[in-house]
């Protein structure tokens, strides 16, 4: 037992060392090169807001590209193609939420980029046409050109194509609906989950809000479709484990880490309508067990768990989770995964401290 854990820990290590050494410079390329292309922009709004989602949020491509190590070397195409859509969600981000703009309709319109960036075929839609800003120099549609090629070159993407535009169409309604006036977005986000939650019932609205705002499901489905030998079988396990489980888990600890500062700023935040600090203490909980018993059955479990370890560790070590309470519902969830997930957390305050992430 001893050896094996010590064997695990290794394996791990190996992992997160490859991750910060070799990954983590092929991401900063990538988005450095995306920086440069959204200076290119004609409208000065655009290009502020492209190179602020980069300059902001570049921790979502460094986390996302953790896939990349899925195999026996760093797969840097995959690295590039992570990058370009994570930039895609997290440009889109800033235009429905740090513009001024609230239409549902134009939002609506602006992530047909994602779905765009999920097909083979070679169709653009008209991403601004409902939007009051629309000369990107082609930044946008560069993004998605850069997306499709990626998943032309992958021998079962017609495997996951289905799976994969679910996840991104859950993602492009979710984040349409989340950003629509405070008057009218409850009601819009309760219409719009409705039917989606006949297949999950126990999830609450803003449960399943929280697992469609994740990425990480779509990655991982465009890692599988590298394998020649993929089985639908074995589509349905990891979808089944990572959406909502692992994908629920990544954003509700994102909220958790946001909670109090959203409480003063009026932002939504799915955390917020637990009903105390002992629902929101149990359904966390409840979201990281269901994730590491369900990843426990898929090929490479190990993988899995250093990708929920992973996420443990990066957002718990936030400063944001200094108040006590943040502090003691973090101490617990480290205490409910295995001893590494701790070790991590460390790691990342310590990489924090020197602002590597």
């Amino acid at each position: 037992m001893y050896s094996k854990t010590l064997r695990h820990h290794i394996e791990q290590s190996k992992i997160i060392y490859t991750f910060v050494k070799d990954v983590f410079p092929i991401v900063k390329r990538e988005l450095n090169f995306w920086q440069q292309q959204a200076g290119k922009a004609s409208s000065n709004i655009l290009s502020q807001q492209a190179a602020a989602s980069i300059g902001k949020k570049s921790f979502h491509a460094q986390g996302g590209s953790i896939y990349a190590l899925y195999g026996s070397s760093v797969d840097e195409d995959l690295i590039k193609f992570i990058v370009a859509l994570q930039t895609i969600s997290d440009y889109l981000d800033n235009l429905c939420d740090r513009v001024g703009v609230e239409d549902a309709k134009a939002f609506l319109q602006l992530h047909l980029a994602i779905t765009d960036a999920l097909n083979t075929e070679e169709n653009y839609n008209h991403y601004y046409s409902d939007y009051p800003h629309g000369e990107d120099g082609g930044y946008l549609q560069e993004l998605v050109s850069t997306c499709k090629a990626y998943i032309r070159t992958l021998t079962s993407y017609t495997m996951v194509q289905k799976e994969v535009l679910y996840l991104g169409k859950l993602y492009s309604e979710m984040q349409a609906y989340k950003h629509t006036p405070l008057s009218i977005r409850e009601n819009h986000m309760f219409n719009w989950s409705k039917p989606y939650l006949e297949k999950y019932p126990e999830l609450s609205t803003w449960e399943f809000s929280a697992a469609a705002g994740s990425t990480l499901g779509i990655f991982m489905l465009c890692t599988l479709a590298k394998d020649p030998d993929l089985t639908k079988s074995k589509v349905t396990q990891v979808m089944e484990a990572y959406f909502p489980w692992v994908c629920g888990l990544h954003i509700l600890l994102d909220y958790f880490i946001d909670l109090r500062e959203d409480s003063i700023t009026g932002d939504l935040n799915f955390v917020s309508y637990y009903k105390d600090s002992q629902h929101k203490r149990q359904r966390l909980l409840w979201f990281l067990q269901q994730s590491m018993n369900k990843i426990s059955a898929l090929d490479y479990p190990l993988f899995h768990l250093t990708v929920i370890e992973g996420l443990l560790s990066m957002y718990l070590s936030d400063p944001k989770t200094s108040p006590p309470e943040e502090h003691f519902l973090s101490m617990e969830l480290l205490r409910a995964a295995p001893n590494s997930a701790s070790m991590y957390y460390h790691i990342c305050r310590i990489l924090r401290k020197k602002n590597i992430i």
